[in-house]
């Protein structure tokens, strides 16, 4: 009779939505409400995936490899099932790299990982850069412009003020962002390293490609560009080794240690630096490396060259073989067979946890001791890199928190 009672009041209980458990009085769901919720729990996925293919497909994002283009990416010698691979073992995590590890060093980066006041620059009148002659303009971080001979070579430029699909995220240090789109004279040959966001910018590429006659790029990077309105006619798009000529103008791309990806799928677009032959000199246009022996085989195969233009900075323990050490810059500069050399990728986005001018501190004590010319101009700063250097440190004189303990602590880095 008890357990009929027992019955009994559960199937009345479970009549009114809610059953009880006869030993603890805790309250479970009935199979209906059980229903409801996981059908409303199902609701939230699909909505929140729903979100997510969303946002992952706005243009920002670009567009991935099809057709033709796919077509001649998986006949490349450098990719395996349509994914680029560098010539050694590379990872873009050490081995040893957590989490944890690496959230905590996020929140340990260094004090002076941003400028506390605005960076020093320049706003040269780009338009009435001489047409005899060669002249550099760099710009902070990796892009920089190039006048040779009455012509016009801009690399990497981002001009929207961050280096991320979000604008909220790796904005431009206060006083570097000064050149925009409009600043921009009539571009004769545009040259796009890899797809990496602090490299290629979709809102600067929508707003400059009408200035723009051709782009030099990457192996696969092309979808980006028409995915965003670039003609198809414009872009040539180079393996490593491969080399195109117009103009008076040879360029080469060359390999490059680093990985590419503007989604989650890394690598279905190709990563380089380019060899440039114009006005009786050779270049060397760098794009993101790790350091390897690639830099000796360039060196041997393409080289010597006048002047080089190397990424020094965006350093870190947990992605050692992606980016160079400052010192390592030197010793690449070297094998390369360089007679001057720029160091860049520095000064503009923190996307590293490294004092913002440690790089060139380092980089600068490095090739001094290696009696490598360099040139370490200001943003904005208008030079001949065939004539004078500008090496005088402005970086000291923004920041009066550089201390002696400081200074100490890169130069421990630097041994």
């Amino acid at each position: 009779p008890e357990r009929q009672s027992l019955v009994s009041a559960v199937q009345d209980r479970v009549g009114e939505g809610i059953a009880y458990n006869h030993i603890s009085s805790t309250p479970f769901l009935s199979s209906y409400h059980l229903k409801r919720m996981i059908t409303f729990l199902l609701v939230v996925l699909l909505l929140a995936l729903a979100s997510g293919y969303l946002v992952i497909e706005m243009p920002v994002f670009g567009a991935k490899p099809e057709g033709e283009r796919l077509a001649r990416v998986l006949q490349s010698p450098n990719q395996k099932e349509g994914i680029f691979q560098n010539q050694v073992e590379t990872t873009v995590m050490a081995l040893d790299a957590s989490i944890i590890g690496t959230i905590r060093d996020y929140f340990q980066r260094d004090k002076e990982n941003e400028p506390k006041v605005p960076l020093p620059s320049i706003k040269t009148d780009l338009m009435a850069l001489p047409d005899t002659g060669t002249h550099i303009v760099w710009f902070g971080h990796s892009a920089y412009l190039i006048k040779v001979e009455g012509r016009t070579i801009l690399v990497d430029p981002v001009f929207s003020g961050n280096a991320s699909p979000v604008s909220l995220l790796a904005k431009a240090f206060p006083g570097t962002d000064i050149f925009k789109v409009p600043d921009m004279p009539e571009i004769d040959f545009l040259m796009l390293t890899h797809d990496h966001y602090d490299h290629l910018d979709y809102e600067t590429i929508k707003e400059l490609h009408p200035k723009v006659k051709k782009i030099y790029t990457a192996l696969g990077v092309g979808a980006h560009l028409e995915h965003w309105g670039v003609a198809p006619e414009k872009i040539t798009e180079l393996d490593w080794w491969q080399s195109a000529e117009v103009e008076g103008l040879k360029i080469t791309a060359a390999p490059a240690r680093h990985f590419s990806g503007r989604k989650i799928t890394r690598g279905q677009t190709l990563w380089a630096a380019f060899c440039l032959e114009v006005g009786g000199h050779k270049w060397f246009i760098g794009g993101d490396s790790g350091y390897w022996e690639h830099f000796k085989e360039i060196g041997r195969r393409l080289g010597p060259f006048d002047y080089a233009l190397l990424e020094c900075g965006q350093y870190g323990k947990d992605w050692p073989t992606i980016h160079m050490l400052p010192e390592e810059v030197v010793q690449a500069a070297k094998d390369l067979g360089a007679a001057r050399v720029q160091p860049v990728h520095f000064g503009k986005f923190a996307l590293a946890y490294h004092s913002w001018y440690e790089p060139i501190v380092r980089f600068s004590k490095a090739a001094k001791q290696a009696g490598l010319p360099y040139a370490a101009p200001q943003i904005g700063e208008a030079f001949q890199p065939f004539g004078e250097l500008p090496t005088k440190p402005w970086w000291p004189n923004v920041n009066a928190l550089i201390s002696d303990a400081h200074a100490e602590k890169i130069d421990e880095n630097c041994d």
